[in-house]
């Protein structure tokens, strides 16, 4: 029997997909050439309560956050549209503060998006080849403390035991090297590509995965620019199933216990700003730039 909640989620996920003509069509300045899968545009018209409803929310409203409902958590910064956005869809920034524990994972502070229609298993963000598509942007009113190790986006497996890739930012623990960049981790957590974080642009990123042939692949450009390949189709386990992740999950300092317990500053208040998310269909080759 299909839950009450879960058929919600279908439905609107299914009006979500169904408002967009078929590809090739423009959003902005960046052309969707391929059959989206899993939309995450945000409409201009949406308002914060709106993200406390599966009928109305391109996300699922109940994960990943604390006890604060997004509508209380989420915020809607006044700047230009990322490539894949324009007047009808716009930005979105996740934000932290000190209610933000999920469950009992009292060592994170952590809130994400998973967009509807997006199955922990069976779903149809794992198969065959799909791009994640998303943009970043920093707010200068809510800085990432980069002394901490940030995942941002990533895909996690079904049985909740690996990340087939994980998109990070800040200190990695453990590790040196420079804090004030954006990090491609394969399912190994071996760093794939790196760049540096920029304070004013929009950052563009789309990561294909192939999970016929097992490989990944980053892409990457600034504001308007077309994304251009910067790596090659790598060797990558993606088995497993699972969802796609968006938000922040900032680990904490001083602790081998990280998801229980560890250093997080008082009176938080940091934020990442998201536009242009989307999962596209990539079969045949098809990536939009």
């Amino acid at each position: 029997m299909v839950s009450a909640s879960l058929l919600s989620s279908l439905l609107a996920a299914a009006t979500v997909s169904s408002a967009l003509p078929s590809p090739p069509y423009r959003r902005g300045t960046g052309t969707i050439s391929c059959p989206v899968v899993l939309s995450g545009f945000v409409k201009s018209s949406l308002v914060p309560t709106d993200f406390d409803s599966y009928a109305t929310s391109p996300f699922n409203p109940d994960y990943v956050r604390g006890s604060e409902k997004f509508s209380q958590s989420l915020q809607f910064p006044n700047v230009t549209s990322s490539r894949f956005d324009n007047a009808t869809t716009k930005a979105v920034e996740v934000t932290i503060d000190d209610q933000s524990i999920f469950q009992s994972q009292n060592g994170f502070r952590r809130a994400g998006l998973q967009i509807q229609g997006d199955t922990n298993e069976g779903g149809p963000g794992t198969t065959g080849v799909r791009t994640l598509h998303f943009s970043v942007k920093q707010d200068p009113q809510r800085k990432l403390n980069l002394t901490h190790e940030y995942l941002n986006v990533w895909h996690e497996s079904a049985d909740y035991s690996a990340n087939q890739f994980n998109f990070e930012a800040g200190t990695i623990i453990g590790r040196s090297g420079d804090p004030d960049t954006f990090k491609v981790l394969n399912r190994q957590n071996t760093e794939v590509w790196s760049t540096p974080i920029d304070y004013t642009a929009w950052q563009n990123f789309a990561i294909t995965l192939d999970f016929d042939k097992n490989t990944l692949q980053v892409y990457y450009s600034k504001d308007d620019e077309p994304l251009e390949s910067v790596t090659s189709a790598l060797s990558n386990d993606n088995s497993g199933g699972g969802q796609y992740q968006i938000g922040i999950l900032k680990k904490p300092t001083g602790s081998s216990d990280v998801v229980n317990e560890g250093y997080q500053e008082s009176n938080l208040n940091e934020g990442q700003i998201y536009g242009g998310l989307f999962l596209e269909d990539s079969a045949g080759g098809c990536i939009s730039l």
